[in-house]
């Protein structure tokens, strides 16, 4: 039997399925540190679209001489696209950085001094504007506990508690 890896898996998924629009937005509260560490994952390509129509710039994040211009860029657009609030508190993501892999970007944030993560308050527009098919999936791990789910086009925001 032959064993896939789950990010090989995962990709191949996302290949088929890509005449749809689709985000990962993975968030993991570190008790240890107390911090939420958050990672979005994009086609790089549909992310370069977005960003291009949302702030009239052209980005190549695959570039490694449009670096900076690239961490602005994906910084300001999924601060604007993706909001927070943890406890009944907006919280403010702290940009870690970005990197390619393969036909993905993966982009890093972090919000720090949380030391429980009781619920979490999701308004997420992420790649909206680009197809009416946008789906954004998040998986949120809190206390032990793994939940996971879909904001479908034109829905925008959930919540989760632990």
């Amino acid at each position: 039997m032959l064993l896939v890896g789950w990010n090989t898996l995962f990709t191949a998924m996302l290949s088929l399925m890509h005449p749809f629009f689709v985000s990962v937005i993975d968030i993991n509260h570190n008790e240890k540190e107390a911090t939420i560490e958050i990672s979005v994952r994009c086609f790089t390509n549909d992310l370069e679209k977005m960003i291009a129509a949302d702030t009239k710039t052209t980005i190549d994040l695959s570039q490694p001489s449009q670096k900076s211009k690239g961490d602005a860029l994906l910084k300001a657009y999924l601060a604007k696209r993706l909001n927070l609030s943890v406890n009944g508190n907006k919280s403010t993501l702290d940009y870690v950085g970005f990197e390619i892999q393969k036909e993905s970007t993966w982009t890093y944030f972090e919000i720090k001094n949380i030391k429980q993560l009781n619920q979490l308050n999701v308004l997420c527009e992420v790649l909206f504007g680009v197809n009416d098919q946008q789906i954004n999936i998040f998986h949120v791990n809190a206390k032990g506990v793994r939940k996971s789910y879909e904001l479908i086009y034109p829905k925008n925001t959930t919540q989760f508690n632990f």
